[in-house]
């Protein structure tokens, strides 16, 4: 069976002002670590035999209609804005209409220096490859809008980081690889007439029911509203919340330092680029409003009348807030037990996360425990549960199945942190049974698997993950 991708590449058809062509670097000893055959058959693509896919998603090789470019964009960096980015170590060979019609990208990242790399060697060492092939299919299990991996591969060559690493490539699939930075350079350099065709052809692809680019901006915030409070609801923090990370369809997209939250305290930061706390946990609802202003700003160029623009645009993202809250509050009663919304709900809840906060708890494991007796021994002075869960289990009283709702809005499982150091470690060793393990225990993160009880365990005090690294 030889490998087989059914391209129909509609973001090459737009001008070359979009981006570079550039055909993916070789690798001198490439090997398939992974394949999500599972992913593929949504995609309509066709396996190969190991070696033959190991060459096409390493670069070595190219399927049949890839038109292999690296995409322009601009952004705002811990707010900073760079006039220039662009995929810098990344490809996008093509994009396919899947068997549930979506239409997706499929990049190769890792693949090698592009013109906008910016003196940057192009490639991704092992660790990061393997974290965000983690992370992305746990999102994608948690029921949380992502990029998704479709294979990983050693490159058989060293990458110089830190240190010598073992080189790696990840082709990852999006519905886009549009992000608030891709407006922000047409915007930025006075493009208007590819900013007005970006914006048509972002319409056309993500969001067709909308009018011009104020309905653009109008479904952007809608997508992101609902993608951050999922986010807060499992205790993930991305990390770097760039423009340039922030994707136009919605999705969770660059696992770079991100992180799941062990104790729960609102200001936890774990980037090691973050230093001032940007991007902590409690922080990106605000940035991500002020991400879509930044996109507000970039879509007002190409109105003819601008102050009208301004204004609609002012108040739809000054309404984001209350779309953000409006949508944690939706996450935050399901993982309480709550369907019916009450005055009293908000309330309840933020004295659950303060408590928790206060007593060291653990952010997954009590919140998968509420409703026995395991809850209380998450705080280090299990009375703070006790006298919160006396006004819960009055609320409770007054919803229909609580028990249910919990089951399915709190995992038993997330990618931990030190699990995710030790299983890179393991990987460095050759030794990729952990590799595996996580992916497969993570698919089902709302059921209890006995044998895999171990990955439940926070850590240790000497296991703790205290910064997380970018590292590609």
């Amino acid at each position: 069976m030889t490998l087989t991708i059914p391209f129909d590449n509609s973001y090459a058809r737009l001008p070359n002002s979009f981006y570079a062509r550039q055909a993916p670097i070789p690798v001198r000893a490439p090997r398939l670590i992974a394949f999500n055959a599972e992913l593929a058959k949504i995609l309509n693509v066709t396996p190969g035999d190991v070696e033959e896919m190991a060459e096409a998603f390493a670069g070595n090789t190219l399927p049949d209609g890839a038109e292999p470019i690296a995409q322009l964009y601009s952004g705002h960096q811990f707010g900073s804005y760079n006039p220039q980015l662009g995929d810098g170590r990344a490809v996008l060979l093509g994009e396919t209409v899947g068997a549930d019609g979506i239409r997706r990208d499929i990049q190769l990242k890792g693949s090698g220096p592009t013109p906008f790399s910016r003196r940057g060697d192009g490639r991704a060492w092992l660790g990061p490859v393997l974290r965000e092939y983690v992370v992305s299919e746990a999102m994608h299990a948690l029921g949380i809008p992502t990029t998704r991996a479709l294979a990983a591969v050693e490159t058989g060559e060293i990458v110089l980081r830190e240190g010598p690493m073992p080189g790696a490539v990840l082709t990852r699939v999006a519905q886009s690889h549009l992000r608030v930075g891709t407006f922000q350079v047409f915007a930025g350099r006075g493009q208007l007439d590819s900013l007005r065709q970006l914006t048509d052809y972002a319409i056309a692809r993500h969001y067709p029911d909308a009018e011009g680019p104020m309905g653009l901006l109008r479904a952007v915030v809608e997508a992101q509203s609902r993608l951050i409070a999922a986010w807060m609801s499992v205790g993930f923090i991305h990390g770097v919340m760039n423009t340039d990370n922030c994707s136009i369809a919605g999705e969770t997209i660059d696992y770079g330092p991100c992180a799941f939250m062990d104790s729960y305290h609102p200001n936890t930061v774990y980037s090691s680029i973050d230093r001032m706390g940007r991007y902590a946990y409690s922080n990106q609802p605000d940035i991500a409003v002020w991400n879509l202003a930044q996109l507000a700003t970039a879509l007002i160029q190409q109105m003819e009348d601008k102050d009208a623009a301004v204004e609609e645009a002012t108040e739809i993202v000054h309404a984001m807030p209350a779309l953000l809250q409006e949508n944690w509050l939706k996450r935050f009663r399901a993982k309480i037990g709550l369907v019916t919304e009450e005055e009293g709900d908000l309330e309840l809840i933020s004295d659950l996360l303060t408590r928790m906060a206060h007593n060291q708890a653990d952010f997954t494991n009590t919140f998968r425990a509420l409703g026995g007796e395991a809850a209380r021994g998450q705080f280090t002075d299990p009375a703070a549960f006790d006298t919160w869960s006396d006004g819960w289990a009055g609320r409770l009283a007054r919803e229909q199945d609580p028990s249910a709702v919990m089951a399915g809005s709190n995992p038993a499982y997330i990618p931990r942190n030190h699990r995710v150091e030790q299983m890179i470690q393991a990987a460095v060793q050759g030794d990729y049974e952990p590799f595996h393990r996580l992916i497969a225990v993570l698919s089902r993160p709302y059921e209890d698997q006995p044998d895999a009880d171990d990955l439940k365990r926070p850590p240790t005090d000497s296991e703790v993950v205290h910064a997380t690294f970018c590292g590609t």
